[in-house]
């Protein structure tokens, strides 16, 4: 009887032990308190130095095509994110002036706080027109603050998606801006 409880004991404790893992398991933090942003990263992706592009780049070491970037522009007129524009406004610019492929199209766009400030995720899709088998997916996670625009943005092969969603999406969403 003992024994029979014991092991009964034990199967509740390991099942309560799984519902433990946070939301950053898998997941390594990189901060840049220069220019004031932190995002998760997923764990084992090596920091790549780039010259005149992103303020940082990530990639995968087996899938070297996987990447998250951050990069930082300048706003000239306007203060905030709803300045700008609505998520869909700011999607499509993006998927027209900076994917720039007649192949890419906007799967959602959205509104989410972190902190109290607002940021939009985008999602996208760009497939490839002579090589089927290399379309991508893009999350892209943007914010305004203190006169900049801020962008992280995540990518994979299409074909890895499914696999990488919900990984990419605890990315995305741990994008912070320092509030001004």
């Amino acid at each position: 009887m003992l024994k029979h409880a014991f092991a009964i004991l034990l199967m509740v404790f390991s099942l309560s032990l799984s519902g433990c893992v946070t939301q950053t398991s898998g997941l390594a933090p990189f901060v840049d308190s220069r220019d004031g942003y932190s995002f998760l990263h997923p764990n084992g992706w090596l920091q790549k130095s780039v010259v005149n592009g992103p303020d940082v780049v990530f990639h995968d070491i087996v899938e070297p095509s996987e990447n998250v970037s951050v990069v930082i522009g300048k706003l000239k007129s306007v203060k905030t994110l709803e300045d700008i524009g609505t998520p869909q406004d700011i999607g499509l610019r993006i998927q027209e002036k900076v994917i720039g492929s007649p192949n890419a199209s906007l799967i959602s766009a959205e509104t989410y706080q972190n902190n109290g400030k607002p940021y939009y995720l985008l999602e996208y899709k760009i497939s490839s027109s002579n090589k089927p088998n290399e379309s991508r997916h893009d999350l892209v996670s943007v914010t305004a603050n203190d006169g900049n625009f801020y962008t992280l943005s995540i990518s994979t092969l299409e074909s890895r998606w499914l696999k990488l969603k919900d990984l990419f999406y605890r990315v995305a969403n741990s994008f912070t801006v320092n509030v001004d």
